[in-house]
């Protein structure tokens, strides 16, 4: 992850781009990718979306969600892995197993 992020900030810096990636504008980047990858299931079938296209789109996301994080000091895989724990309470095994309920209706 830290190679991640290490990389897209010196493709960034490259380019003097830290000046527009302030955590609003990286937000709604991350939001416009978002919807981009979105698009190409619009219409189809799951296994019709361009899986070439889901990679570019998802690359996207992930790189502006790492900018994100690195604006914050956050490191990505502590989040993500204190958001698992947390679900992991929300959602216990024996009530959310096979169920799409939200954890206030199990």
């Amino acid at each position: 992850m830290k190679e991640i992020t290490e990389a897209l900030v010196k493709f960034r810096n490259e380019r003097d781009w830290e000046q527009f990636h302030n955590p609003k504008d990286l937000a709604v980047a991350l939001n416009i990718e978002s919807a981009e990858l979105l698009e190409l299931f619009l219409w189809k079938k799951p296994e019709e979306a361009n899986s070439e296209k889901i990679k570019e789109e998802l690359a996207d996301v992930f790189a502006y969600a790492f900018l994100l994080a690195e604006k914050y000091k956050l490191d990505v895989k502590d989040i993500v892995l204190e958001k698992i724990k947390k679900n992991g309470e929300k959602y216990p095994v024996d009530k959310a197993k096979g169920s799409a309920k939200k954890y206030d209706e199990l």
